[in-house]
């Protein structure tokens, strides 16, 4: 039984959801040792807490977004992601080599997270990349309005300082532009789906679904409730409703079955979120922060796809509910050309399997 160790950047939950997906899938050949911070380390720890004996998650120190007035401040994010890198980090490092030791590790699987793709490095485990922001330096993303590709481009180094240097790179996207030249040895695949998503029978129950981040602003809301539908929301926690909106706390099996079971998706503009409505057949009008890149280039895809829209999260008002939902037929096509069609666990199992089987050759050799 190989063992792997995996690590993950804990801000927010498409990483968790997409590391979680994974061990789902190795769990039963593998003992499987995780380190995460914030969201993801509640999310993984309470996902394998009973029942399964081979997994174990254990808390790092994490880079995570700052905001300012319910914003995302890019500078205070980029001045705590350096004071993370000058204070933190040579210590997560040592202290990875010490417990990689320790446990055994035949392989390091990383979600965009600095300190093992350092640790493997210094003690030759071979590393494995998964990540969604891997493509703001493989993709060419010459589609993208200019200002956007600057900012790719300005992103991308600080994806290169994370993972310098791997055994394989995989990119988990709902989109899959061509690779630019020199990346060409980029494993494409598409969002590493939860089992329940993928089991998931689709229907209409004619209510929207929403999923937003704890930083929403009440316009939001208030567009939703005027919406003549009612609007199941999470993210937010347990409230009074509001008019037609609903509020629920957050619950894995729940919000699986609401995300089969909704009419439409008006949600952050998360990679992992958006993968899963698309793989259900489900229309999204995305949310983006306008100071948040990443989420506008997701947008920008899923609009140039035919499977949705997006509006600023700063911004939108009943109107654009209302005309998002009057242009839903219009979606159709689109989706359901790519539904059930999107789930790229299979192709990481591959790279993973292959890459631990070159592990074990060259040990037996």
């Amino acid at each position: 039984m190989s063992k792997i160790a995996i690590s993950l950047c804990g801000e927010g939950r498409g990483h968790a959801t997409r590391v979680g997906s994974l061990v789902d899938r190795l769990e039963a050949d593998h003992e499987i040792l995780i380190w995460t911070s914030a969201d993801a380390l509640d999310f993984l720890r309470q996902r394998f807490a009973a029942r399964h004996p081979l997994v174990r998650v254990e808390e790092i120190p994490g880079v995570v977004f700052e905001y300012s007035g319910g914003r995302l401040d890019v500078m205070k994010s980029i001045a705590a992601g350096l004071d993370y890198q000058a204070r933190q980090l040579g210590p997560l490092v040592d202290r990875m080599m010490w417990e990689l030791e320790a446990f055994g590790a035949d392989l390091a699987i990383t979600d965009f997270e600095p300190g093992l793709p350092r640790a493997a490095g210094r003690m030759d485990i071979p590393l494995v990349s998964v990540d969604h922001q891997h493509f703001l330096l493989a993709y060419d993303l010459d589609a993208l309005p200019w200002n956007l590709q600057w900012n790719a481009w300005f992103m991308s180094h600080a994806v290169w300082l994370y993972v310098m240097e791997a055994a394989d790179t995989v990119v988990s996207a709902f989109f899959r532009p061509p690779l630019r030249r020199g990346w060409e040895h980029v494993v494409q695949v598409g969002p590493l789906l939860r089992r329940e998503i993928v089991e998931a029978v689709p229907r209409d129950d004619g209510f929207l679904l929403s999923y937003l981040r704890r930083h929403t602003p009440f316009s939001v809301i208030e567009a939703l409730a005027d919406c003549s539908r009612p609007v199941r929301v999470y993210g937010l926690g347990h409230r009074e409703h509001v008019g037609n909106v609903s509020f629920h706390a957050l619950d894995e099996r729940r919000f699986v079955e609401d995300l089969a079971a909704c009419h439409g998706l008006v949600s952050a503009a998360g990679n992992q979120l958006i993968g899963e409505a698309l793989h259900l057949g489900k229309p999204l009008l995305a949310l983006p922060e306008r100071a948040h890149s990443e989420q506008l280039m997701n947008s920008h895809f899923l609009r140039s796809m035919g499977c949705g829209d997006f509006r600023m999260l700063e911004e939108v008002d009943q109107g654009h509910v209302r005309s998002f939902l009057e242009g839903i037929p219009g979606y159709q096509p689109a989706l359901a050309a790519i539904a059930g069609r999107l789930d790229g666990s299979d192709d990481v199992l591959r790279v993973i399997r292959h890459r631990l089987s070159q592990r074990q050759a060259k040990h037996a050799g």
